[in-house]
C-alpha cells in the first residue's frame, strides 16, 4: 500500500516535538530553531536511499558521501554563502557536526573534499532526484488547483560563453526555395515551441541553452534589469511547493520552457489550471495545457491597448500566481539563491536544488502543521 506523506505530515511533526527532538538533546545537548529545522528536512527527504556509499574499486575508500549529503542541505538551511563558512560552523558547532556525522573536528573534510563531493552529486543529479522522490511520496496523490509557473534571475560568477561565430560564405548561398501553402514545414523553419510539439521531455531539456549568457528582463517598476548567469524555471502547486525547475541560459525566453515543465509537472502531480503571465502568451502553449486536460489562464497583451481585462473568475485564479514571487524570493534570500560561488551548469543547478529541497520541506510542514 503507497503511504501519502502529505497525510501523515501533521502526526509526523508531533513526533519530532515530542519525542525525537527530547532524545537528541539528551545526547547531543540543546538544539536551536536551525537544528531542528535541519533535522527535519533529513528525517522527510530520505537521502540515505539515493547515495550509494559503497566502494567496490581499489584503493582508498571514499569518504562518507552521506555526510558530505547532509551537510550541503545544512549548507542550504543555515543560509551559508561560501563552503569556507560551512567548514568552520563544523568546526564550531559539535550539534551541527554530529548531525551531519562526524564527531570530531578533526574528522570535518577539507575544502577540496567539499567540492570534490559536490561535483560528484551534481553530475549525479542527487538533489534532483531527492526533490522530485518527495514530490511524487507527498503530492503524487493530492489534486493540486493550480501550478504558477514563472523564471526568476540567478546571477553567476563565471564568464559569459559566447557562440562561436560562423565564417561568411564565400560563395552567395542558394536562394531556399518558398514554402507553399498547407505544406509542412521543415525543421529549420520551425520554432522552437513548434519543434518541442513533437519531442520527449529529455529531447526537450537537450535543446535547451545551458550556457552562461547575459539576460535582460523588466522589472515590476518598468524598468529594464540585466545579469550574467542563468535563469531558474520553476512550477509551483498551492501552498507555495516548488514541484518542477529546469536551469537555462540567462538569454532564453519564458516561454520556451513552458512545454518542458508542463510535461515535467504533468509527470509528477496532477493540476487543474496553469498560471502564467503575458511572457507565455503564446497559442501553442494554450493548446498544449488544453490537451493535458488543464485550463490555462494567461495574461495577455495587445500592442495598442496593453493588458486585455480577464474574465472575474479567471482574474480572481490569476492573483494566486503571486506564490511564485514567493517562492523565488524566500530561496535567494533564506535558502542561498542569492550566493552563487560555483561555476557550470550542473554545479549551478545542484546549488540552487539543494535550497528548493529545504525551502519544499518547509512549505508542506507549514501546511500540514
Amino acid at each position: 500500500m503507497k503511504i501519502n506523506l502529505f497525510d501523515t505530515l501533521a502526526q509526523f511533526g508531533r513526533i519530532l516535538q515530542e519525542r525525537l527532538f527530547p532524545a537528541l538533546e539528551e545526547e547531543l545537548g540543546p538544539l536551536s530553531e536551525k537544528h531542528q529545522q535541519l533535522i527535519t528536512v533529513l528525517s522527510l527527504i530520505g537521502m540515505e536511499g539515493h547515495v550509494d556509499g559503497s566502494h567496490g574499486g581499489r584503493g582508498r575508500p571514499p569518504l562518507d558521501r552521506l555526510a558530505f549529503g547532509r551537510a550541503f542541505v545544512a549548507k542550504a538551511v543555515f543560509n551559508l554563502p561560501t563552503t569556507e563558512m560551512l567548514i568552520q560552523l563544523l568546526g564550531s558547532d559539535s550539534t551541527l557536526r554530529r548531525i551531519c556525522g562526524w564527531e570530531t573536528v578533526l574528522q570535518v573534510p577539507k575544502k577540496w573534499d567539499f567540492s570534490r563531493a559536490f561535483k560528484e552529486f551534481a553530475q549525479s543529479e542527487l538533489p534532483q532526484r531527492i526533490h522530485e522522490a518527495l514530490i511524487r511520496r507527498s503530492q503524487g496523490e493530492r489534486l493540486i488547483g493550480h501550478i504558477s509557473r514563472d523564471a526568476t534571475a540567478i546571477a553567476a560568477r563565471e564568464r559569459v560563453v559566447k557562440e562561436p561565430a560562423t565564417a561568411a560564405p564565400v560563395v552567395a548561398p542558394e536562394p531556399k526555395p518558398r514554402r507553399k501553402r498547407g505544406e509542412p514545414k521543415r525543421p529549420e523553419q520551425m520554432t522552437r515551441i513548434e519543434r518541442q510539439q513533437t519531442m520527449t521531455l529529455p529531447e526537450m531539456l537537450a535543446d535547451l541553452p545551458r550556457q552562461c549568457a547575459v539576460g535582460c528582463k523588466t522589472n515590476s517598476h518598468g524598468r529594464k534589469e540585466t545579469w550574467r548567469g542563468y535563469k531558474l524555471h520553476l512550477d509551483i502547486a498551492d501552498g507555495q511547493i516548488p514541484i518542477s525547475a529546469v536551469l537555462t541560459a540567462a538569454s532564453l525566453h519564458d516561454s520556451q520552457v513552458a512545454m518542458p515543465l508542463m510535461k515535467m509537472t504533468a509527470g509528477r502531480v496532477t493540476n487543474l489550471y496553469d498560471l502564467m503571465d503575458s511572457a507565455y502568451d503564446c497559442g501553442a502553449l494554450r493548446e498544449e495545457s488544453q490537451a493535458m486536460g488543464h485550463v490555462p489562464i494567461i495574461e495577455r497583451l495587445e500592442r495598442t491597448k496593453g493588458k486585455v481585462a480577464m474574465a472575474p473568475h479567471e482574474a480572481a485564479r490569476y492573483r494566486e500566481r503571486t506564490s511564485v514571487e514567493r517562492v523565488n524570493s524566500r530561496l535567494k534570500d533564506e535558502f542561498g539563491g542569492r550566493y552563487v560561488r560555483v561555476r557550470g551548469h550542473a554545479k549551478v543547478m545542484a546549488h540552487l536544488m539543494f535550497g528548493l529541497l529545504v525551502l519544499t520541506v518547509d512549505q508542506i510542514l507549514r501546511i500540514a502543521t
